[in-house]
């Protein structure tokens, strides 16, 4: 019988094994990106200290207006921009960019590039 991968837990794995070299500290925290079907998320995590610094998600209610009507790629690239805005009002200039496992492609890109354009170096 032939076995269905389960595309899920092959992204997991690589998220671990990329998550291995990748650490976030206090002076450079890990931009952290999640990819749903249809949402997108992502946080700025310190770490040394095990939380959450800044976060941002298409699922904001400050954020959903900006979104009607838009593709998903073009919805992760506001959500990214918005992180970034987050980001720079915190004092936080340098991350780390964890992708989850996910290929640097479409919607984790475009939210890579939205940060990038609100201040965000990495």
């Amino acid at each position: 019988m032939i076995s269905v991968k389960d595309k899920n837990t092959e992204r997991k794995v690589r998220h671990k094994r990329v998550r291995k070299n990748i650490v976030g500290s206090s002076s450079r925290p890990r931009l952290c990106v999640y990819r749903s079907l249809s949402k997108i998320y992502a946080q700025i995590i310190d770490d040394a200290k095990g939380a959450t610094l800044v976060s941002a998600s298409s699922l904001d209610k400050d954020i959903q207006p900006l979104l009607a009507g838009k593709t998903k790629s073009e919805q992760a690239k506001i959500v990214g921009e918005q992180l970034g805005k987050k980001a720079v009002k915190a004092k936080i200039n340098e991350v780390v960019f964890d992708r989850g496992g996910y290929i640097y492609t479409g919607r984790v890109a475009s939210l890579a590039e939205g940060a990038r354009s609100a201040g965000l170096k990495f």
